[in-house]
């Protein structure tokens, strides 16, 4: 039973469960800023759609790259810290951020891959090709061929519509704790488990882009923070009052959760599931074009308010980065 729309509940015998619409966006640590631009703008064509800093530690750019509007279940975000140490990916992360295409368009992607000169391999899960490759600076991606989703209506460069990344397939989870991390998924988020096989569960969410979630069985070493790993995971409320009905919802299942924290284009929470991973809840509203047109989002660095007074000084620290075009 589904009240409403992606504001949802469903009723699992006698109990009333919450369910998310799937991937909100992933947030990663990685290293020079105009890579990672070259990267994932240049190489994968994604639009930038936000240049601002981590509200956290605010010398620092705070990236993010998704489909035209920056629509949740298309975003991944990223941390730069140049000369920062390396990361070990392993248990309590997201182990792989997986990336829909157009059917029949992996051919088109596996020679981009090959004329930018990045090593990747094919391989099968669930009936499935992927195109498994990292990023400069360690992140481990990859692309399938999906249906579902909308269009994505960016051009640049040599990718077109017809070609380009609609937005997140799913992830690969590594979990410390994997029987934890899956109640958490079934019975906190509420994902359906759809499939098993051989190192893997498969979970799908109620949204149509965002929606796979692979886990791996298997126990798996802790990782380490650091460039190259994903650093949380967020997950789709529909609003404010979905989220703190979230809030009161983990609370109850035993989980800490954050109070809501302001990220100007969402409101998040954070709690740590029991495998580990550092799971966070972000509200689709109000979006990247609240401080900026359609037209020039991701043009500007932009600031939240309480860091207006110290423009100069931040866009001095910080080194300039641009979004070029590596097709020409």
């Amino acid at each position: 039973m589904l009240l409403g729309v992606n504001y949802q509940y469903q009723i699992v015998g006698e109990i009333l469960m919450k369910q998310t619409a799937g991937i909100h966006h992933i947030s990663a640590i990685v290293g020079h800023p105009q890579e990672n631009i070259d990267f994932y703008a240049g190489i994968l064509g994604l639009r930038l759609v936000k240049k601002t800093i981590n509200f956290d530690d605010p010398g620092t750019y705070h990236f993010y790259f998704g489909n035209e509007t920056g629509k949740p279940g298309t975003i991944i975000t990223f941390f730069p810290w140049i000369n920062a140490y390396k990361g070990k990916v392993g248990g309590g992360q997201v182990g792989v951020t997986t990336y829909a295409i157009p059917p029949g368009k992996l051919s088109f992607w596996e020679q981009r891959l090959q004329k930018f000169h990045i090593d990747y391999r094919k391989t099968e899960r669930f009936g499935e090709t992927y195109l498994q490759f990292e990023d400069p600076h360690g992140l481990k991606l990859e692309l399938v061929e999906r249906q579902e989703g909308e269009r994505n209506n960016w051009t640049f460069g040599d990718i077109t519509p017809e070609v380009a990344i609609k937005g997140f397939a799913g992830v690969v989870l590594l979990s410390v704790h994997p029987e934890q991390t899956v109640q958490t998924l079934q019975h906190v988020m509420g994902l359906e488990k759809i499939a098993e096989e051989n190192s893997f569960i498969r979970f799908q969410s109620i949204g149509d882009i965002g929606n796979l979630i692979d886990i791996k069985v298997a126990p798996q070493e802790r990782g380490s923070m650091g460039v190259g790993t994903v650093h949380h995971i967020a997950w789709r409320a529909k609003d404010d009052e979905d989220q703190l009905q979230w809030e009161n919802y983990i609370r109850e299942k035993g989980f800490g959760v954050t109070p809501v924290r302001d990220r100007n284009y969402f409101n998040a929470i954070y709690f740590r599931e029991f495998g580990e991973i550092l799971f966070e809840i972000a509200t689709d509203p109000p979006g990247f074009m609240v401080d900026e047109s359609f037209g020039s989002m991701g043009q500007q660095l932009k600031l939240p308010p309480q860091y207006e007074h110290h423009r100069s000084q931040l866009e001095a620290r910080l080194v300039p980065v641009e979004v070029r075009n590596l097709d020409k």
